[in-house]
């Protein structure tokens, strides 16, 4: 278990471990734990079965999926490809289908192909 670090806000030492952060008791400031993983900033965008999605992948609808301001529903099946990840969204990329433009898509409807 890591020591927690004073708290950068306050400077108390009445600090704890939550998760991936630390939380002042005090003040109830929350920063992250130094190495987390991941680096700070980056944004991992998951399709609906957990891989990992990035700028030019290719995914596939896994249901029917009304369009607003399109008659033309999406369907199971349709490929999207060459996706655009949204920046600082890390639930919704953006892409086109070979019937609709300017799509954007909730991962959780998508998987990767």
């Amino acid at each position: 278990m890591p020591t927690a670090p004073a708290c950068p806000q306050c400077t108390l030492e009445n600090t704890y471990a939550d998760g991936t952060n630390f939380v002042c008791a005090d003040c109830g400031f929350e920063w992250p734990m130094a190495g987390g993983g991941t680096e700070e900033g980056a944004l991992v965008v998951r399709d609906s079965n957990g891989n990992t999605l990035a700028n030019g992948d290719t995914v596939v609808v896994i249901k029917d999926l009304k369009v607003k301001g399109s008659s033309i529903p999406l369907k199971q099946g349709t490929v999207i490809k060459n996706i655009r990840l949204v920046e600082d969204d890390a639930e919704h990329i953006e892409g086109n289908s070979d019937k609709i433009k300017g799509l954007v898509l909730k991962t959780c409807f998508l998987k990767k192909a």
